[in-house]
């Protein structure tokens, strides 16, 4: 073993801390340059979804707050003796809708300026997991679930604005839609807060994922790649385990929720859908939250979270890349290009990727595959199977701002740099003098990258991307979460939960009751900061590799800082540790990004034509399993978005005399624009004039449940805006028709 060298991040570190082992990646994702509004709206609004984990730093509960829980439930009968339980915590979840403008706004996930909104498939929400030592004010944190891309720095400062604002005991927990949906996701947590125990439990995920970058990924060591290589079946290339966290309440030991780690990208929607969703991590957490509403071990309100792991390179186009050019050759296994050279044409497929509906079938498949995992072993966990009780009377966590910039590190084991190779095309070279042409410094730290452009030196005006960066853990228990900013690889991800573990067990092996540490990654979460690769895989500069931000040792920097903060999550930090560095802060853009988009301007119905009218009625009858539809006089719904409330709604018919003219109090509620099988879809008429329609679906086949013989019909909620730009409220409803079994 070499003697260790003082490095820089843009040197030659190796990746394992020699008294550490191999290490998995945690940090945090910022996307400068935006302001309120469009930061919410980029981030929010998404043709396909990485689950984010917004995790905020623990703060002081109000002794008023620990006071009203006891005073609730009482003090567990558990402490008759005086002393706490090592198993027992403050637990709280919630939930909140963070949907934002659903149509004319460009989508997020690929990246395509031709993908802009024109419907809702599926409400985006925020899902807050409150963890606290039940005892101690401080020791608290939360962790939130995103149907969004990805965490924001902007979106963060809002958030802990926000709950500054709501009053002191609101203070622990700590743009405009997702602030705000956050918000009050954590408040309903806040208000939920029992004691509680937790346990935790993994299970293999089957069929949801496959590594996208194989040629990547197998310029990792053999030896590396052999300890995951288990079976013909399972070539160790992705991660299939499925770590879940059961929050579960004293009282009466029902689940109040859980909290589940897995990866896999939230593309399976494709580039050509304009329709938002939480894509199959969305459906995974809507179908969890279903299948227990009326399960007697669940309470009320319970929330399920499918939160992201070490997803950099990890698709739910399990079919793989195949070229779209009538060759029906896959793409080339290098570089994803088909016989032209180029990638253009290559697309993954998911498992219905024949289907004509832009993914939507591929996409319910892969969040069914997940939560039928998470309940499988959910129910297992129940009988007393599968689990490993969370212990320990610690719930500690530390947060730090590091600049990434210029950082100079210590490791052991320098290593070679990767090939020297570099992209000649002319064309990049030109491109890539714009803005800014890269330093000599720059292109020696970037190397094996071609830089296209040298975003880390422009700064107006605002940085293009972030170098400031969140360095963050949780600890309760023997249970470390791990908070990534950038999407790790699947190496990456292992090696960086190795080192967290490997150091935690010698950190923490004195302390009473020392138990194995379990060690979750995830992310991307609090600033974007791209993508996390080996130090080998960054070498072979694919689509990862290329987006790595900081240079092929970005993977060690980030476990370097994780490992030299981990103290400050043992059981003595408060005396033996000094106070935790708070670090440079990242710049807050919100009120200095530019916007281009335009707010709505006019609505209007066309001539003898009112809000609501159905211009396409339903048929009188429809067999089970088919599509019904009908199209209404719209307006835009960007004039409200209808939070926590919806665009379109199926009522059912629950009236017994169906031969009499039924009362409107007669038709309940069966389906909202929160479930999968009901779609909106917005399309203006007329630019000039305002006019637009609106069409809703409700997709029988592709219910997730039973829909019962009866009479139904559709409903449209909206919202116009008129010339003296004020709002009016408006509703459409169609005819009736019945549902034949």
């Amino acid at each position: 073993m070499s003697a260790p060298e003082a490095v820089s991040l843009c040197e030659k570190p190796s990746e394992r801390p020699s008294n550490v082992g191999e290490s998995s990646q945690e940090a945090t994702s910022s996307r400068d340059g935006r302001d309120a509004e469009y930061t919410w709206r980029r981030a929010l609004l998404i043709a396909c979804r990485l689950t984010v984990a917004l995790v905020l730093l623990h703060l002081v509960f109000s002794t008023g707050c620990i006071t009203n829980v006891f005073s609730r439930y009482g003090r567990p009968a558990s402490w008759a003796d005086g002393n706490q339980r090592d198993d027992l915590y403050l637990l709280g979840t919630g939930k909140a809708d963070i949907t934002g403008p659903v149509v004319e706004i460009n989508m997020m996930g690929y990246a395509d300026m031709k993908q802009v909104g024109s419907g809702l498939r599926q409400r985006l929400f925020a899902r807050a997991f409150i963890v606290g030592n039940i005892e101690r004010h401080d020791d608290r944190f939360v962790y939130i679930v995103l149907d969004a891309q990805s965490g924001d720095t902007a979106v963060r400062y809002g958030i802990l604005e926000e709950l500054a604002a709501l009053g002191p005991e609101y203070a622990v927990y700590g743009y405009r839609t997702i602030v705000d949906g956050t918000v009050l996701a954590i408040q309903r947590a806040h208000e939920s807060l029992v004691p509680g125990h937790l346990g935790a439990g993994k299970i293999s995920v089957k069929g949801a994922s496959i590594n996208r970058s194989l040629f990547s990924y197998l310029a990792n060591p053999e030896d590396d790649r052999r300890r995951y290589n288990i079976s013909a079946e399972d070539d160790g290339s992705v991660d299939r385990d499925l770590t879940l966290l059961n929050f579960q309440r004293a009282s009466d030991n029902k689940s109040i929720g859980v909290l589940t780690w897995f990866p896999t990208h939230g593309t399976s929607m494709l580039g050509n859908n304009t329709l938002i969703t939480g894509d199959n991590k969305g459906v995974a957490a809507y179908l969890f939250e279903k299948s227990v509403r009326t399960d007697p071990r669940t309470a009320d309100n319970f929330v399920a979270g499918f939160s992201q792991a070490n997803v950099g390179d990890v698709s739910p186009n399990v079919l793989g890349a195949w070229c779209e050019d009538g060759s029906g050759e896959r793409c080339k296994f290098k570089d994803s290009t088909c016989s032209n050279g180029r990638s253009q044409h290559c697309h993954a497929r998911g498992p219905y990727f024949t289907e004509k509906d832009n993914g939507a079938k591929s996409c319910f498949e892969i969040g069914r595959r997940q939560f039928n995992a998470a309940k499988m072993l959910f129910d297992e966990m129940n009988l007393g199977r599968s689990l490993t009780r969370v212990r320990g009377l610690w719930v500690k966590s530390f947060h730090n701002f590091h600049d990434m910039s210029d950082f100079h590190f210590v490791l052991p084991n320098g290593s070679a740099h990767g090939s020297n190779a570099s992209n000649t095309s002319p064309v990049w070279k030109l491109v890539s003098s714009f803005p800014k042409k890269p330093q000599k410094e720059q292109v020696m730290c970037q190397n094996p990258k071609p830089i296209l452009l040298d975003v880390g030196e422009v700064s107006k005006p605002y940085a293009w991307t972030p170098n400031i960066v969140d360095i963050q853990a949780f600890r309760v228990g023997q249970f470390i979460i791990t908070v990534s900013p950038g999407e790790a690889t699947t190496m990456a991800g292992r090696r960086w939960k190795e080192a967290v573990k490997g150091a935690a067990k010698v950190l923490f092996k004195e302390e009473p009751g020392a138990l194995e540490p379990m060690v979750v990654l995830g992310g991307p979460a609090n600033s974007y900061t791209h993508y996390i690769t080996t130090q080998e895989e960054y070498s072979i500069q694919r689509y990862e590799g290329a987006s790595t931000l900081y240079g092929p040792h970005t993977l060690a920097a980030y476990i370097d800082r994780t490992i030299h903060f981990l103290p400050y999550l043992s059981a003595n930090h408060d005396t033996q540790s000094p106070a935790q560095e708070t670090g440079p802060l990242p710049p807050n853009n919100s009120n200095t990004s530019l916007n281009f988009i335009s707010g709505v301007v006019l609505d209007a119905a066309p001539i003898f034509r009112h809000f609501g009218d159905v211009k396409t009625d339903v048929r009188t009858s429809y067999l089970h399993g088919t599509t019904v539809n009908a199209t209404f006089v719209g307006a835009n719904p960007r004039n409200d978005l209808r939070l926590e409330r919806t665009y379109a709604a199926v009522e059912r018919f629950n009236g017994k005399n169906e031969g009499e003219l039924p009362s409107e109090d007669e038709w309940k509620p069966f389906r909202d624009d929160s479930d999968w099988s009901l779609i909106f879809e917005w399309k203006r008429t007329s630019t000039i004039l305002g006019t637009s329609e609106v069409t809703i679906t409700w997709d029988m086949a592709g219910d997730d449940e039973e829909v019962p013989a009866g009479v139904y019909r559709l409903r449209y909620f909206g919202n116009a805006k008129g010339l003296g730009g004020k709002i009016v409220e408006f509703e459409g409803t169609s005819g009736s028709f019945v549902v034949l079994a």
